[in-house]
């Protein structure tokens, strides 16, 4: 029971401790979010470009 005991304190020792987790997994889902608007908003620069070259050709033409 004793072994038993002592892989379970080791095992734990060796885990991440919960307020390290919490900035972990807080840390990954920022910069989710931070890579998922940023691909909204090359996006929208991308169809400001074309809306912008699309306005010259007009006064050109």
């Amino acid at each position: 029971m004793q072994h038993a005991k002592n892989r379970r304190q080791r095992a734990t020792a060796r885990a991440i401790p919960f307020p390290a987790r919490e900035m972990v997994i807080l840390t990954f889902l920022m910069a989710l979010a931070a890579m998922l608007t940023g691909c909204n908003t090359v996006e929208g620069a991308g169809q400001d470009v074309q809306a912008g070259g699309r306005a010259i050709e007009r006064t050109v033409n």
